[in-house]
């Protein structure tokens, strides 16, 4: 359920802030355009929203300037702490993909960036089946995050960072759960979701699904 990176995310949040502005040079692709990924994923959230994986909130600043009411999980206590920093008054809780409060509130859409790939495959199949049940007709699942257009195309980017020599991104790529983009396309018609995909960098897609109507 990704709880396994919390102690990677808790030694991170430091200097998490500087890696996405471009200041890791092994991660500067895949935060390009990082503000506007952020921004993407806001445009197309509604009513009220529940966020996962808020990190130091670079997110959260995007749907609270569009005056969303924002819901906030994070697992990790010390990225929660970097957020709430910066936004006192967010309601932010505890939690990862499948364990967190708020299953009683009315949802509108769900968001998250750069974090849905520490579900492995059967686990995103769990949340979104969750999701599906939370959601009413017509709810969104609006997520950034690094996916593989194909295998063809993994092996080709994979071959590239190797390339490049960066190490440390070559172990994220082949040992974190980054998914091929039918996978994703599968998961979610199963579970009642029409789906869209568009590339926002190289490493990274915007996924928009939307629970169909139950005649759709």
């Amino acid at each position: 359920m990704g709880r396994e990176f919390i102690e990677m995310f808790d030694e991170w949040a430091d200097t998490y802030d500087l890696t996405v502005k471009g200041d890791d040079e092994e991660y500067k692709e895949v935060f390009e355009n990082y503000d506007r990924i952020l921004e993407e994923v806001a445009r197309r959230a509604e009513g009220t929203v529940v966020e996962f994986g808020v990190g130091t909130g670079n997110l959260t600043k995007h749907l609270l300037k569009r005056n969303l009411k924002v819901y906030g999980i994070e697992p990790s206590a010390r990225m929660r702490g970097k957020a709430k920093h910066k936004f006192p008054h967010l309601e932010l809780y505890e939690g990862d993909f499948l364990n967190f409060p708020l299953l009683d509130r009315r949802v509108d859409t769900i968001v998250s960036s750069y974090a849905f790939h520490h579900l492995t495959d059967e686990e995103k199949d769990r949340a979104i089946a969750l999701y599906g049940q939370w959601l009413p007709e017509g709810g969104k699942i609006i997520f950034a995050d690094t996916l593989f257009e194909n295998e063809s195309e993994k092996r080709n980017i994979l071959d590239r960072v190797k390339q490049q020599g960066y190490s440390r991104l070559l172990h994220d790529l082949e040992t974190e759960y980054y998914p091929l983009k039918a996978t994703l396309a599968d998961l979610y018609a199963k579970n009642g979701f029409t789906v869209q995909f568009t590339p926002l960098n190289r490493y990274v897609w915007l996924t928009e699904a939307e629970k169909r109507k139950k005649n759709g």
